[in-house]
């Protein structure tokens, strides 16, 4: 009985160094975080950023914006939504400062490493 305890506490020790050296728990609280930022830079260029330039635009709507071209040989229309495009191109670009910029903070206290 005694054995099968310390062997347990071997695997909970082993599993608890596991954790601490490769950051686990770190990246587990870095991937929340990056889900909730997700969340709030995606509300901010659907709700707020697209209306703005909605607001030059003939449609009202940075996101409406399309082309659809008709195939020659089909007939069939296919429409092309780069206004989509150009909004996933503005997203990426924010969460992509948001990143740099929690870096540099992290660095700056010491936390980051390159």
């Amino acid at each position: 009985m005694e054995k099968a305890t310390e062997k347990k506490k071997g695997f909970v020790k082993e599993f608890v160094d596991f954790l601490q050296t490769f950051g686990v728990i770190g990246l587990a609280i870095g991937f929340v975080i990056g889900v909730a930022s997700s969340a709030v830079v995606n509300s901010l260029v659907k709700d707020i950023i697209n209306p703005i330039v909605g607001l030059i635009l003939p449609t009202g709507n940075l996101s409406s914006l399309n082309a659809t071209v008709t195939s020659p040989v089909s007939g069939k229309p296919s429409v092309f939504l780069y206004g989509d495009f150009i909004s996933q191109i503005i997203y990426f670009v924010i969460i992509a400062l948001v990143v740099f910029i929690m870096y540099k903070q992290l660095k700056r206290v010491g936390l980051a490493k390159m």
